[in-house]
């Protein structure tokens, strides 16, 4: 069990993907996603394991929600610096999404 005090220190944010591009070196299919997380954070990159149920052409324009605060992680050649939410389906990885348009950059509460 966790407190609400330790769940309070993970910073997640929303932002928009505004590119992704196959990641040819990672071990498993993944791709290397852009998300732009407004004037505060910026744009931060991030590897993402989604590419059973997302194409590449339809992550544009997603607003997904993001840990911010992890240190950065090394995967292959690329610096992840953010980790996308997803649950775990059948099928694969879905992202979690706010039910609506948000300002990127607000913050899960």
């Amino acid at each position: 069990m966790i407190t609400f005090d330790d769940f309070a220190k993970v910073d997640i944010r929303v932002g928009e993907i505004i590119k992704a591009e196959i990641f040819e070196k990672a071990r498993r299919p993944a791709y290397k996603l852009y998300v732009d997380f407004g004037g505060e954070i910026g744009v931060k990159k991030s590897s993402a394991q989604i590419t059973d149920l997302y194409e590449i052409e339809n992550l544009i324009g997603k607003q997904v929600l993001a840990v911010v605060n992890f240190p950065p992680r090394q995967i292959a050649d690329f610096m992840s610096e953010v980790l996308v939410l997803g649950t775990y389906s059948k099928d694969g990885v879905v992202l979690i999404q706010p039910e609506r348009t948000v300002q990127n950059g607000d913050k899960l509460g």
